[in-house]
């Protein structure tokens, strides 16, 4: 999938297209209602902000973690069949600007089709509406379609109920919501081989701001492996490391050299993490871990 930086780089796109603009944090269902709405033009983009834009306007407010990382919200974008992701720096400068300036420099891009949730609101002082962007789309040619919430269980799905369900382990909900299992995605580096001494062969990943479930061991895939994986703190070698994720794939198949990214899925959660008193009852207990993501 392509990914262009600004709208001058989108003005030199090519081909007919349409647009969905929002921030998109997890690309949950109510998102996807608004890129499908951006369909049936030609080419599909999608326009987000980066960073978070609470970030910028209320940092006491923004989430800790967010749902997607740049980079997995591009690979989920493209799954859902996105032709191009344009990123917009948010910055104090770009939240002071008229709406109607940005509203004529999106319009001046040849977009042919706009969609955005019904709550969507942009320029200075939130002044910009999804009922302002119709009427100036209209002056110019360019069709505006809001999008209503969809609901689950009669509340509207967001990112900010994915986060709680997320906090309560209930992935089940979760994945409702995003209509897939969680994942983040991190790179694989190197750590101390505790698991391959044992006979686990471990990747440590790195997750960028991602959030991560609550501590335990996970029935997992890993760029579509199975395999188990560990969020915690490593009791039982007490090695002061902090937070981690480690996971154990199902195959003999994997790279050799670090570096390379891998996206964690999220099916269930098996137990709580805990300590042993041995690094032998540990190993029998991922043994035993290992069989009951197996389903044996």
């Amino acid at each position: 999938m392509q990914v262009l930086h600004g709208l001058k780089e989108l003005s030199e796109f090519d081909r007919p297209f349409g647009l969905a603009l929002g921030v998109f944090d997890g690309v949950h269902l109510g998102h996807q209602a608004v890129i499908d709405a951006a369909r049936g033009v030609g080419a599909l983009g999608v326009l987000t902000f980066d960073p978070h834009p609470v970030e910028v306007l209320a940092p006491d407010h923004a989430p800790r973690r967010i749902l997607s990382s740049l980079d997995q919200k591009g690979r989920i974008l493209s799954e859902l069949g996105v032709d191009f992701l344009v990123v917009i720096e948010f910055s104090p400068e770009f939240a002071a600007r008229e709406a109607c300036k940005f509203a004529d420099d999106l319009f001046a891009t040849g977009v042919k089709k706009l969609s955005a949730g019904d709550d969507w609101s942009f320029g200075r002082g939130r002044e910009g509406n999804m009922q302002r962007l119709r009427e100036w789309g209209s002056e110019s040619g360019v069709d505006v379609f809001e999008v209503s919430a969809i609901l689950q269980d009669g509340i509207r799905i967001s990112s900010t109920r994915i986060r709680k369900y997320l906090e309560e382990e209930d992935l089940e909900a979760v994945a409702e919501m995003l209509g897939r299992h969680y994942s983040v995605l991190g790179e694989v580096v190197r750590g101390r081989q505790l698991g391959r001494s044992i006979g686990f062969p471990t990747a440590n990943i790195v997750v960028a701001d991602e959030v991560l479930p609550p501590n335990g061991v996970y029935v997992v895939e890993g760029n579509g492996i199975p395999g188990v994986a560990n969020i915690g703190t490593r009791p039982t070698v007490d090695d002061n490391r902090g937070r981690s994720l480690e996971v154990h794939l199902f195959t003999d198949d994997l790279p050799m050299e670090y570096g390379w990214e891998l996206e964690v899925r999220f099916l269930r959660k098996i137990r709580n993490e805990q300590k042993f008193e041995s690094l032998e009852e540990l190993q029998k207990q991922i043994a035993c871990d290992i069989e009951i993501a197996k389903g044996r």
